[in-house]
Formats: C-alpha cells, sequence, structure tokens
C-alpha cells in the first residue's frame, strides 16, 4: 500500500495490457480506461476521442457524438439503467450478463478461467517487483484452451 503499481502484460497474441493499481494517492477517482489501437484512441476521462483520418491531427475530439453513433446497442438502449451501477455503469452489464446466463443455461461471460487469470495479477507483480522487475510467466489455467473457446454470445434479444 502507498505505492503506484505498474504492471504491463504481455499477451500470446502481441497485444499489451498495461495496468495501474493506486488507490492512496490524494487524487480524484479514476478508473483511468483508455483504448487504443493503430487508428486511433479513446479515454473515458474527458471524455475524448482521437481517430486517424478523422479527428484534426494532434487534436482530440469530444467522444460525445462518436459515442452516439458508433456506442454499443446494448449501452444504448440500458443507459438509464446502468447509470450509478458502479465502474462507470459496466457493473450493471456484467450482472446482468451472468443473471441472463444462468437463466438461460449457458455458460457466463467470466468464467472461473477468467477469475482466475484476474487473480493471478495481482500476486504475479509482487513477485515481480520482490525481484527488481523480473518478467514472469503468466499461468494459463485453460491448458491452452483459450484458443478454442468460442465468443461470448451476448444474448441482445434477452436483455
Amino acid at each position: 500500500m502507498g505505492d503506484v503499481v505498474t504492471t504491463t502484460i504481455n499477451t500470446a497474441n502481441g497485444e499489451t495490457i498495461i495496468v495501474t493499481h493506486d488507490t492512496n494517492l490524494p487524487r480524484p477517482y479514476s478508473l483511468g480506461f483508455r483504448v487504443q489501437g493503430t487508428n486511433g484512441l479513446w479515454e473515458v476521462d474527458g471524455n475524448r476521442i482521437y481517430i486517424e483520418g478523422k479527428s484534426n491531427p494532434h487534436r482530440w475530439d469530444d467522444a460525445t457524438e462518436w459515442l452516439k453513433t458508433y456506442d454499443h446497442p446494448l449501452w444504448k438502449k440500458y443507459e438509464d439503467e446502468a447509470e450509478g451501477a458502479g465502474h462507470g455503469g459496466m457493473d450493471f452489464f456484467v450482472l446482468n450478463a451472468f443473471i441472463e446466463s444462468v437463466k438461460n443455461n449457458v455458460a457466463p461471460p467470466l468464467d472461473a478461467y477468467d477469475a482466475a487469470a484476474w487473480s493471478a495479477i495481482t500476486p504475479l507483480s509482487e513477485v515481480s517487483i520482490a525481484n527488481n522487475g523480473e518478467v514472469q510467466d503468466f499461468p494459463d489455467f485453460t491448458r491452452a484452451q483459450w484458443i478454442k473457446r468460442k465468443p461470448y454470445d451476448w444474448m441482445e434479444d434477452s436483455y
């Protein structure tokens, strides 16, 4: 506690995930969400977006209009219900998807393997810190079955 821990995860598919854990510094609450690809990026804080070839060079756009056009249909449909549900409304969708999977007797969107992977980040970070930032191999709890995993069906009609 008291430290800011930045963890870098390099995935098997070549993506990089950066996780920053900071619960003690005096600052406004922020989830710090940022999604970045080769043609643009979006940051929740500040509601700003940059799209290569669409935005003015080196200038952020207000994401409001982009989200009106391109936001996921579930966010558009359940924005009011999700508001205030925690983590910017995401808790509503995570819990609702789990409930719907139970009601429909289908696999949940997050399973025990996901939970194990999420839970492994903290102890792996601790070991890395204790060893001067040494890279840690991430355990494959699925024994390579994640490669065959089908995408989750969000069951939009059942919401």
